[in-house]
C-alpha cells in the first residue's frame, strides 16, 4: 500500500520553487576541472600503453615477428576490456548507492597502482612467460578500475552543471582525455627521440609508467575535496527514490531501451575514438612505415588542435543540440573516410597531417557532445549504474578491440583501407540510431532530476513552463506502471 502511495505521489508531482537547483558556478567549474584531471590521468595511463604498443610488443613478445607482434601487443591492450563490464557494474551500482564522489576516488587510486606496477615488471628476457602473465594481471586491474571511472566521471559532471551549459562544461571531460593522451604521447615521443629505439626497448619504456603514479595521487587529492553532485543530493532527499534502490535486474528489465540505444551510441563513438587516438600511431609506424617519432609527433599535434575543437562542439551543442552535431559528424565520416585514409596512406607528410585533421574534426563532434548526451539517457537513481553497464559492455566489445580487429584484418587482407571501412560501417549504424531513437535534451533537465540553473533570476522562467522542466515524467510513469504490473 505504501508503495502505491509513493507511485501515486510521483504521478502528481508538481514543480516547486525549492525543487530548482541553483548551481554554484565556481563549484561547477571545480567539479569539471577535478574530474577532467582525474580522467586525464586515467587516459594518460591507457595512452602510454597505446603509444608504446610497438615497443611493448618487442619487450614482452620477442619470439613473434612482423605485424603479428603488434597484434599480440594490442591483444594485451584489449584484454583489459574483458573486465570493464564487471568493474562498471560493481562501481556503477556502488556510485548509485554511496555517491559518485567516493567511487571516482577509488577508481583513480586503483589505476595509478596498476600502472606503476607495469613499469616494475621484468622483461620477457629476464623471467620468460611470467612477465607476460604479470602484464596481463596489471592490465586487468586497469580495466576493472576504468570500468567505473569514465561512466562515473560523465555522471558526476552532468549532474554538477546547469542545464543550459551542460554540453560545454561536460566537454571539459574529453579535454582531460585529450590532455592525458597528449601528455602520454608527448612523453613517449620525447623519450624515443632522446633515448632511441634500442634504449626504449631496454629500459626507457618504463619511465612513462613511473610518472603516472604521482599524477594519480594529485588527482585523488583533487577529487576527495569535491562535494557530491546536486542531483544525487536531491535524490537522497527524495525518500521514494532512496527506498527503491535499483538492482542490476531492475535496470535490465525497466531501462532496457536506453541501455540498447546507449550501447549502439557508444559503439560508433568508441570505434572512431580508438581509431584516431589509440590505433593511428601504430598504423603510421607498423603499417605505413613511418618512423615511430614522426608518427607520434603528427598525432600529438593533431590532438592539441582537437582540444579547442571539442570545446567548440560542446558550446554549440547547448545552442543547436547535440543530436545535430553528432549526425553531422557521422555523415561526414561516411562521405570522407575513404578519401581521408587515402591521404593518410599517400606518403606525403602534409597530406597525412591533413587526413588526420579531418578525422580529428569528426571525432571532436562526438567527444564534445557525448559526456552530456550519454548521462541524459538514464534516470538519476540508476544513472551511474546503467551508464556504466551500457558504456563498458559496448566499449569492451567494440572500443578496446578496435585496434586489435583492425590490425588483424590488415594482416589477413593486406588492405590498408580496412580502418576506413570499419569507421564507415559504424557511422552508418550510428546515423540510423541517433536519427530515430535518441531524444534531443540539450538545455533540458536530466531524466529524473529537477531543473538546474545558473542564476536565481532563471527560476521564474522555469516555473512558467513546468511541463517542459519535467518533460521526463511520462517516461517515469510508464516505468512505475510496469513495476506495478509485475508485482500483481
Amino acid at each position: 500500500m505504501a508503495g502505491k502511495e509513493k507511485r501515486s505521489k510521483r504521478k502528481r508531482q508538481k514543480l516547486q520553487k525549492d525543487d530548482i537547483t541553483v548551481v554554484d558556478s565556481d563549484a561547477a567549474k571545480k567539479a569539471v576541472v577535478a574530474t577532467a584531471i582525474g580522467n586525464g590521468m586515467e587516459w594518460f595511463d591507457f595512452g602510454i600503453y597505446s603509444y608504446l604498443a610497438v615497443t611493448i610488443g618487442k619487450v614482452f613478445f620477442p619470439d613473434i615477428e612482423g605485424p603479428m607482434q603488434l597484434v599480440y601487443s594490442f591483444a594485451t591492450f584489449a584484454i583489459a576490456f574483458l573486465v570493464r563490464p564487471i568493474g562498471g557494474i560493481f562501481f556503477g551500482m556502488l556510485g548509485d548507492r554511496i555517491g559518485r564522489k567516493k567511487v571516482l576516488a577509488i577508481t583513480l587510486i586503483m589505476m595509478a597502482v596498476a600502472t606503476l606496477s607495469i613499469g616494475l615488471i621484468p622483461s620477457y628476457a629476464s623471467i620468460g612467460t611470467t612477465a607476460t602473465v604479470l602484464l596481463l594481471v596489471a592490465r586487468l586491474v586497469q580495466g576493472f578500475s576504468t570500468g567505473g571511472e569514465y561512466a562515473g566521471a560523465m555522471t558526476f559532471i552532468a549532474e554538477s552543471t546547469p542545464d543550459k551549459r551542460r554540453g560545454f562544461m561536460a566537454s571539459g571531460l574529453e579535454v582531460g582525455t585529450l590532455v592525458g593522451y597528449i601528455c602520454g604521447a608527448g612523453l613517449v615521443t620525447l623519450l624515443t627521440y632522446i633515448l632511441g629505439s634500442e634504449t626504449m626497448v631496454a629500459w626507457g619504456w618504463r619511465i612513462p609508467f613511473f610518472v603516472a603514479a604521482p599524477i594519480g595521487f594529485i588527482g585523488f587529492y583533487l577529487r576527495s575535496r569535491l562535494e557530491e553532485t546536486p542531483a544525487f543530493q536531491a535524490m537522497e532527499k527524495d525518500n521514494s527514490d532512496v527506498d527503491e534502490q535499483a538492482s542490476v535486474k531492475d535496470i535490465l528489465i525497466y531501462h532496457k531501451k536506453p541501455l540498447l540505444i546507449g550501447m549502439i551510441v557508444v559503439f560508433f563513438y568508441n570505434v572512431v575514438n580508438y581509431t584516431v587516438l589509440s590505433y593511428m600511431p601504430s598504423h603510421l609506424s607498423a603499417v605505413l612505415g613511418y618512423g615511430e617519432t614522426e608518427g607520434l609527433l603528427l598525432i600529438v599535434i593533431v590532438m592539441i588542435i582537437m582540444v579547442p575543437m571539442v570545446l567548440v562542439m560542446g558550446f554549440f551543442s547547448d545552442r543547436i543540440g547535440a543530436k545535430r552535431i553528432i549526425q553531422g559528424g557521422l555523415i561526414g565520416l561516411v562521405l570522407l573516410s575513404i578519401p581521408t585514409f587515402m591521404l593518410i596512406g599517400s606518403g606525403n607528410t602534409w597530406l597525412v597531417f591533413f587526413g588526420l585533421l579531418i578525422l580529428a574534426l569528426f571525432s571532436s563532434s562526438f567527444q564534445g557532445t557525448m559526456p552530456a548526451l550519454l548521462p541524459s539517457l538514464f534516470f538519476t537513481r540508476v544513472r551511474n549504474g546503467a551508464l556504466a553497464i551500457t558504456y563498458n559492455i559496448s566499449a569492451s566489445l567494440f572500443g578496446g578491440t578496435t585496434p586489435l580487429v583492425v590490425s588483424w584484418l590488415i594482416n589477413q587482407t593486406d588492405n590498408r583501407m580496412i580502418p576506413a571501412y570499419y569507421v564507415i560501417f559504424a557511422s552508418i549504424i550510428g546515423i540510423i540510431v541517433v536519427s530515430y531513437f535518441v531524444k534531443e535534451v540539450a538545455g533540458k533537465p536530466l531524466r529524473g532530476s529537477p531543473p538546474a540553473v545558473t542564476e536565481k533570476s532563471e527560476i521564474k522562467d522555469v516555473l512558467e513552463e513546468p511541463e517542459e522542466a519535467l518533460w521526463w515524467q511520462d517516461e517515469r510513469k510508464k516505468i512505475d506502471e510496469m513495476k506495478e504490473d509485475d508485482k500483481q
